[in-house]
């Protein structure tokens, strides 16, 4: 674990020479869970591996190995970086989301597992709604940040046209390699702008979104990892986390054609208001709510057939 120095100052990572790769690991778990990360194991193995280039079973192939030289630095920077609350996958600059690869960076929320129960309830919600995979679906993801849902929509349903929103041109940038990288740059159209105003005069289908929805108040309250790091206007949405469900729901009042399929994600504790919200629009009777991994209300669609 972290030791320091007289003054009280915590000495930054080091590894202790010679070493093999089980004993630079065991070095890095025990001052990442000194400095207060949990699981420090999971993501000393992680940056490990990253910084070797090496997947799972090399890795445990050469655990009594003799830790490369040429690694020590890259592995002692990683290592204090993560020991300081930075998320390991801005460290490694990646993050996977329904088995695929995403970069990341700092500009962009790191896409989370539960984002993926979202992504599949749009798409049986549209296999239902429209059985025969009809090609002029167009789908919208509002505040796309680094184009996980936008990306995986296009991915699963190649035959749809995907809009990508965000505020953030730097966000946006991510997005669009991301796309590039997943080779369906083609099937998506990326647009800067607030929340629906790049959409005025649009038909869209299909509405999904994972808009910022932390309550100003509980900021203080969150992690490090998030709260220090990831990008706060995608992440604050408002006194009470509602704004912009309340805000996307009264610009589609000007619509004069509303999707069929809304889908949001939302912070623990909201479902029901944002259902209540769907519902009072009125263009939306059947409402559907999803629950996370971990049994919370995450996500709610809201549909017309």
């Amino acid at each position: 674990m972290p030791t320091t120095d007289r003054s009280g100052t915590v000495e930054p990572f080091r590894l202790a020479w010679p070493l093999t790769i089980r004993e630079a690991w065991t070095q890095a778990s025990s001052y990442l869970s000194g400095s207060g990360v949990e699981d420090g194991a999971h993501h000393a193995e992680l940056l490990l591996r990253h910084v070797l280039n090496w997947d799972r079973a090399v890795y445990l192939l050469h655990l009594p190995d003799t830790f490369p030289e040429h690694g020590a630095s890259a592995y002692e920077e990683a290592v204090q970086r993560r020991s300081t609350g930075e998320p390991t996958q801005y460290i490694m600059g990646e993050a996977y989301f329904y088995g695929r690869r995403f970069a990341v960076s700092s500009s962009v929320l790191i896409p989370r597992p539960e984002t993926e129960l979202l992504v599949e309830a749009v798409l049986e919600e549209a296999d239902r709604i429209w059985p025969l995979r009809e090609s002029a679906i167009t789908a919208a993801d509002i505040g796309t940040g680094s184009g996980a849902i936008a990306c995986t929509l296009a991915a699963e349903r190649p035959e749809w046209k995907l809009i990508g929103v965000d505020l953030s041109p730097d966000a946006l940038r991510v997005a669009q390699s991301n796309a590039w990288a997943l080779r369906i740059a083609e099937s998506i159209e990326w647009l800067e702008g607030d929340l629906l105003c790049p959409l005025e005069g649009r038909s869209i289908d299909i509405l999904v979104s994972n808009p910022p929805y932390i309550p100003e108040a509980d900021m203080e309250g969150l992690q490090r990892e998030v709260r220090d790091f990831e990008p706060h206007l995608a992440l604050v949405g408002g006194q009470d986390g509602l704004d912009p469900y309340r805000r996307m729901i009264g610009m589609m009042n000007e619509w004069e054609r509303l999707p069929s399929i809304l889908a949001f994600e939302l912070g623990q504790g909201q479902a029901q208001d944002v259902a209540r919200l769907i519902k009072e629009q009125g263009s939306w009777p059947h409402i559907r709510i999803v629950k996370d991994l971990a049994g919370i209300d995450r996500h709610v669609l809201g549909m017309r057939d």
